[in-house]
């Protein structure tokens, strides 16, 4: 172990752990804004290992180089820069790229419309945003379907409802009934309605973009947006080695707005990457930091976030496989390289390949959640739902995912080391032989000793069987009804909602339907 950064903690940061004041279900609902880690984010490599794999991006990005497709803006942005332009491939001399992306921000503020729910995206903060991206949706009831925008609006409220969750996400699944080519209003616009938390916009074509920026500077006003960071981007790389037009004109228009472009690269070790970690984490790199640079390119200053997705595959199938362990050990790494950036941090998340909302889901998830927390992720994408590779959202899922979601708050929260914790006054009331059961230290801490499940089962075998032998996943599945029953949206200003859809009208009647 090569060592780790070092935290410590303080009442304020204890308070932002995620433990309940009281263990009744209103202290739960306050939740909180975001975490501030109080355990180390872990270094499991040596300097020489990671300069190796940095030495390595370096020659991808000098002698191979990265294609810049449709796009002659971002070309123009490199050949000021000092970079090399053959067609559409650019290369980079070494360090070039690393000094560009040291004006980003190494934390910031993604506000959000309640000052209360704001989130700091960097340093020791963790923020906890539900799976993305999802063209199906499914649960015990109804099975696996395509996703609705009523399915959109569903997944929101759970999102807001949950004490353990701190960001509305993006497209947390694809509203398919709704045209390809005005559904991210509606999607903007729900996340708007719906919650008070920071939330993502569009980023499939520049317009898009441009319109869910343009949404929230009715939300929030033209000239805060201006100066802050309100809505942020998921852009990605087309692995290997290519950005194309659609993303970097994206990511272009979140950075000139100075809002947030989380740059990420999904490679599936054997397709679009080497079978082997080091080799995916040296392209993964490489591919970054190029776009991270970019952003900065087009507005210096920009907040960025230096994201990262490697996954894993049956090499006898073919098939993408998630929640697997060496994308998870491979997650710490990145860790690594994105603190010697000086960069937030997205890596990782709730991955499984399971087709329901059972022990392998749940496994999978495990692994690659932990790997997040560990690797010191800022931003933690798909934290709840995710199943069948992406490919679904489960509402089921969704309520186990965040139930764990609030384990790790407490997880987060590390071991407090102090007079009252000591309990030195406990074992003088208790001495030898006796109970803490009824002793004043546990009378005083019993409220928030441990953090206490909403969907798991504790209780003897016998009144378990008496009630029904339900398993988690038909526990969630009434859990998800009954905070759907039971959500009232966030207050939103009625002039604000008026302008909000009157952009959504007007902008829809400029373009006929479109289903592609």
């Amino acid at each position: 172990m090569a060592g780790a950064i070092e935290a410590t903690g303080s009442t304020t940061r204890r308070l932002r752990s995620g433990r309940p004041q009281r263990r009744d279900g209103a202290a739960r609902s306050l939740g909180v804004p975001y975490i501030v880690r109080n355990i180390p984010a872990y270094d499991i490599l040596g300097e020489d290992s990671l300069v190796r794999i940095e030495r390595t991006a370096e020659r991808i990005l000098a002698e191979v180089g990265i294609e810049f497709r449709d796009d002659p803006v971002a070309l123009d942005h490199w050949r000021r820069a000092g970079a090399k332009i053959d067609g559409a491939r650019v290369t980079f001399e070494p360090g070039m790229l690393q000094a560009i992306v040291r004006s980003a921000p190494a934390q910031f503020t993604q506000h959000a419309r309640n000052p209360a729910r704001s989130v700091e995206i960097g340093g020791r903060n963790v923020v906890f945003s539900p799976a993305y991206g999802s063209p199906f949706v499914m649960d015990l009831d109804q099975g696996r379907r395509y996703g609705t925008i009523e399915d959109f609006r569903n997944l929101i409220k759970l999102a807001q409802s949950s004490p353990w969750l701190h960001h509305s996400g993006g497209t947390i699944c694809e509203p398919v009934d709704l045209p390809v080519n005005k559904r991210h209003l509606d999607m903007v616009y729900s996340h708007i309605k719906y919650s008070d938390r920071a939330f993502m916009g569009s980023i499939t074509a520049e317009k898009r973009a441009e319109d869910s920026i343009e949404m929230a500077r009715i939300l929030f006003g033209a000239d805060f947006v201006d100066r802050n960071c309100v809505i942020l981007g998921n852009v990605n790389v087309n692995s290997p080695l290519v950005w194309d037009g659609t993303m970097t004109k994206s990511l272009r228009a979140y950075a000139r707005a100075n809002q947030a472009a989380v740059v990420v690269p999904f490679i599936l070790g054997g397709a679009m990457g080497p079978v082997t970690n080091a080799g995916a984490i040296a392209q993964s790199y490489a591919e970054t930091l190029a776009g991270c640079a970019l952003t900065q390119l087009e507005r210096k200053g920009a907040p960025v976030i230096f994201g990262n997705f490697l996954s894993s595959m049956s090499l006898r199938s073919g098939s993408p496989t998630f929640g697997t362990p060496e994308p998870a050990i491979g997650s710490m790494v990145v860790g690594q390289l994105a603190r010697r950036l000086g960069l937030p941090l997205r890596c990782a998340g709730n991955f499984s390949n399971s087709k329901r909302p059972d022990a392998q889901a749940m496994q999978e998830g495990v692994m690659s959640m932990l790997s997040a927390v560990h690797c010191g992720a800022n931003f933690i994408l798909h934290s709840a739902g995710f199943v069948d590779g992406l490919l679904a959202m489960s509402y089921e899922k969704f309520v186990m995912d965040a139930d764990f979601c609030g384990a790790l708050h407490s997880y987060l929260a590390g071991v407090v080391v102090d007079d009252n914790t000591l309990a030195m006054d406990a074992f003088l009331e208790v001495g030898p032989g006796n109970h803490f059961l009824g002793c004043d230290h546990t009378m005083r801490n019993y409220q928030t000793a441990f953090w206490d499940s909403a969907v798991s089962d504790n209780e003897p075998f016998e009144k378990w069987a008496e009630q029904g032998e339900t398993d988690m996943a038909l526990r969630a599945n009434r859990q998800w009804k009954k905070t759907l029953a039971e959500y009232e949206p966030p207050p939103l200003d009625v002039a604000i909602d008026e302008a909000l859809t009157d952009y959504v009208s007007r902008r829809k009647s400029e373009m006929p339907d479109a289903w592609y």
